[in-house]
């Protein structure tokens, strides 16, 4: 399926991202926590593609992947006049609180993450329950590239080219019964690999949850995501399997999912649990509606220096308004936020 993003969704290939001072949550968890192609070699970018996502490193997906990987379709979805931020820095500089609660803690922890063999239980209101192995879960799907914004809810951003499905490709597959409402999506809990669930100062009740409304999944821009820049995911960026929402803050796209639940009532999720003033369920991009301790009228796009930061304003569902705007209508997003 080919989905074109309109005029109002497009983001320059000139505006990339460092990293300076960040607005980061760690206050709540201290005080407890442009087409790519697939050479001939399985899971390698070809060298004649290597321009475009110059920084990614080397690697060798599995064979499941791999095979996927060939008949990909790349730039499904694209942003305009945006750059790609480097591969560096979207690896480099994550929340991934299971790792750790600093941004450079999952690229230095996440290695000891086991991702094969990796299976996912899909439960709840479907007519098609099961436990599977990810190669047999991801088998009916055609990948996608598809580039999207990425806006932390602590003030800065990126542009991510990931590779996936759209969600409602697997509520297709499952077929959820009259009385599903919501998906709550739950990740590893594996305090072995993952030091920040051993953590005794973190708020945080393991496993990670989140959740969205049943017709936002059903929305062409929400997807799993089995891949970034042309590869598998990396460690820290939530391998093997993630959600991708683009027009909400990134603590909603739950990273390295095992569990995937259709529910009748919304779930309670990881960071509404522990402030719910400040993270709500809906966690939709709004300039309008600042964090209780920073704005989120302007954003630092990644890469961004401490003396030249990459500063700009945001935009209301992070630039995706004509594709999800009217998910929302009637609802009031100051109080729904």
């Amino acid at each position: 399926m080919l989905i074109k993003v309109p005029s109002a969704s497009d983001c320059k290939e000139s505006d990339v991202t460092p990293e300076s001072f960040y607005l980061s949550r760690r206050a709540v968890l201290g005080a407890s926590l442009a087409t790519l192609a697939v050479g001939s070699v399985p899971g390698w970018a070809r060298a004649a593609d290597m321009a475009r996502y110059a920084d990614v490193e080397a690697s060798r997906a599995p064979g499941w992947l791999a095979d996927k990987l060939a008949a990909t379709q790349w730039g499904a979805v694209t942003v305009k006049d945006e750059a790609i931020t480097p591969f560096k820095d979207a690896t480099h500089y994550n929340n991934f609180y299971e790792f750790g609660a600093d941004k450079g803690d999952p690229a230095q922890n996440a290695g000891a993450l086991k991702t094969e063999p990796w299976s996912v239980v899909v439960d709840g209101e479907v007519d098609k329950p099961g436990r599977y192995a990810l190669e047999d879960f991801m088998k009916p799907y055609q990948l996608e590239e598809r580039i999207y914004r990425l806006r932390c809810v602590e003030a800065w951003s990126m542009v991510i080219p990931w590779i996936g499905f759209p969600i409602s490709a697997l509520l297709k597959q499952v077929e959820p019964t009259s009385k599903a409402r919501f998906i709550r999506f739950e990740t590893l809990q594996d305090p072995k690999s993952m030091p920040g669930q051993r953590s005794g100062f973190a708020l945080i009740d393991w496993p990670y949850v989140e959740g969205l409304r049943l017709d936002e999944a059903m929305n062409p821009l929400a997807i799993l995501a089995v891949g970034m820049y042309g590869r598998e995911l990396a460690n820290q960026n939530g391998a093997p399997l993630r959600l991708v929402v683009p027009w909400k803050y990134g603590f909603k796209s739950v990273k390295s999912i095992v569990r995937i639940s259709l529910v009748s009532e919304q779930p309670k999720t990881t960071w509404q649990s522990i402030a719910s003033d400040e993270y709500g369920f809906y966690a939709n991009v709004n300039p309008t509606v600042d964090h209780p301790r920073w704005t989120q009228a302007r954003e630092r796009r990644l890469p961004s220096g401490l003396f030249s930061p990459n500063v700009r304003e945001t935009q209301m569902f992070n630039g995706y308004s004509e594709q999800v705007a009217s998910l929302y209508t009637g609802l009031d997003l100051r109080k729904n936020y």
